[in-house]
């Protein structure tokens, strides 16, 4: 099969329309990376130990609904469906997450093939985005962003695949790709908003015209309208969440100026000419003329992020377009360089991305983490270490309690975490459920009644307006050195409620 030979159809000009026969696909070279990939993740999968945001997806599974304050309904999902497969088991939690990292490295290999990329550029498309930080990283835990990248992968190769054959009739299997994503993020919608835009802007606007491109964007609206109906029966939570990230809220906040700098971490810096030159390709080389649309959607989606206080890392699933685009080029230049420098080169571009591993991939054992940077450059890692120990230092001051008095007694935590751990761990010391304002857990409160006495964790003195007495039983320690959000956070005994829990249960509630 030749792999350069491109057609340009009767009847277009140079520029106006894309190849119709494109190059060969590297078929092994692209799937001995995806399943590397795949399989590194699953060997690091049991390391450390949950993410808050997993033992809240666990706890939002046990509640299954159409929406969440914080998000749709398909991670809570997953996570019910993996954790009713194997209880307590991190490799088959994360399986589909590692799954998915595989998959977009495939999707990138068809991104890069339906740019012209010929199998050299494939291969090196693919490897660079599987061994981009935030891939390693996101694919290594269950989140929404796991399914983020490849869905906009997906949603991406479709579009060019759209744009280069004029075949309208996949505007529904993108319609499909797209209502999917939603269930997952409404990060998609910005995508959608960002193509439709850019088509507008630089064309070709045939498909704002087709009656496929609006028939795709129905079946879209169709799978995220339940999602849709409720967040609004609940007031738009969603919306005081996006405040609060934009506010700095989140553990992964960011300044408005941060999310283009800090790119050239999420793609590790040594990558950065390869996806710069794929962007600027978009603009300026006449063979992509056609789909220059790809290329005026990432700025687009920059400006979008910044005026609504996005975190950097919603810009980095477009990666897998840039890398594609940029492939090519890279590999055209690399062939023009001296065999030593070219060998330098790419030696020095392994060691450098099996470097940072430890940053994104639980590599080093716990008792190493505390000397090292890892928590300061990779906020997530921290977020994995040190919840069983935190579930039995609460569980210790519930113990102090008569035990007669245990049984009315209930667990209060300031965030999901604690209390997604203490559900998933307290049971073995003895603990009752955990209840919470922040997110979910609110809607699913208040105490029982019958709770007279409170062991409140990570509340300052000063919120416990509701306690007749309060007395410190304890700082919690996760016993690894490790600086992360829960280390130090007080466990109160509250006593002697002031108010009826119906009545606290209002002022609790917390989206941030």
């Amino acid at each position: 099969m030749g792999e350069e030979t491109h057609v340009v159809r009767a009847g277009s000009q140079p520029g106006e329309s894309g190849p119709a026969v494109l190059p060969a696909l590297a078929i092994k070279p692209v799937l001995a990376i995806a399943v590397v990939l795949t399989g590194l993740l699953i060997a690091f999968s049991d390391r450390y130990g949950y993410h808050r945001d997993e033992l809240y997806f666990i706890e939002c599974g046990k509640h299954l609904a159409w929406g969440y304050p914080d998000q749709p309904p398909l991670v809570p999902l997953i996570a019910r469906l993996m954790t009713s497969l194997a209880p307590g088991s991190l490799v088959v939690l994360r399986l589909p997450s590692a799954l998915a990292g595989g998959i977009l490295v495939l999707l990138t290999g068809l991104l890069t093939r339906e740019l012209g990329g010929r199998r050299a550029a494939q291969s090196l498309a693919c490897a660079v985005i599987a061994l981009a930080p935030v891939v390693t990283g996101a694919s290594h835990l269950l989140s929404t962003t796991t399914f983020d990248l490849p869905v906009w992968a997906l949603l991406l190769w479709l579009l060019v695949r759209i744009l280069r054959t004029g075949d309208q009739r996949l505007w529904l299997p993108a319609g499909l790709a797209a209502g999917a994503g939603l269930l997952d993020t409404d990060l998609v919608a910005f995508l959608i908003a960002a193509v439709v835009v850019a088509l507008a802007i630089a064309g070709p606007r045939a498909p704002l015209r087709s009656g496929w491109f609006y028939a795709g964007g129905g079946i879209a609206l169709g799978l995220w309208a339940p999602y849709l109906a409720w967040q609004g029966s609940h007031g738009w939570p969603e919306l005081a969440v996006a405040r609060s990230i934009a506010a700095g809220g989140s553990g992964t906040s960011a300044p408005w100026w941060l999310i283009l700098p800090e790119q050239f971490v999420l793609v590790a810096w040594y990558f950065s000419p390869i996806w710069i030159t794929g962007l600027v390709r978009f603009f300026r080389d006449p063979g992509l003329r056609w789909c220059r649309a790809v290329g005026v959607a990432y700025p687009v989606l920059a400006v979008a992020f910044m005026l609504t206080g996005g975190k950097p890392y919603y810009l980095a699933a477009y990666f897998p377009a840039l890398l594609a685009a940029g492939a090519q080029p890279a590999v055209d230049w690399a062939g023009r360089a001296r065999r030593r420098r070219r060998a330098g080169l790419i030696t020095a571009g392994l060691v450098l991305a099996v470097l940072q591993l430890p940053i994104t991939l639980p590599v080093l054992p716990v008792s190493a983490v505390h000397g090292t940077p890892i928590v300061t450059l990779n906020y997530d890692a921290g977020e994995t270490i040190g919840w069983p120990a935190f579930v039995r230092e609460i569980a210790t001051a519930y113990r102090t309690l008569p035990p007669a008095q245990r049984s009315a007694t209930t667990v209060l935590t300031s965030n999901y975490g604690e209390a997604g751990a203490v559900d998933q761990f307290g049971p073995a010391d003895g603990l009752p459920a955990a209840y919470s304002g922040h997110m979910s857990f609110w809607y699913w409160g208040p105490p029982p009644a019958r709770a007279t006495t409170a062991i409140v964790v990570g509340y300052q003195r000063s919120q416990l307006t509701f306690c007749g007495s309060a007395r410190l039983a304890a700082h919690l320690d996760n016993h690894a050195g490790v600086n992360d959000d829960e280390q130090g956070a007080p466990v109160w005994i509250c006593q002697r409620l002031t108010r009826t829990w119906q009545a606290i249960w209002p002022a609790q509630k917390h989206f941030s």
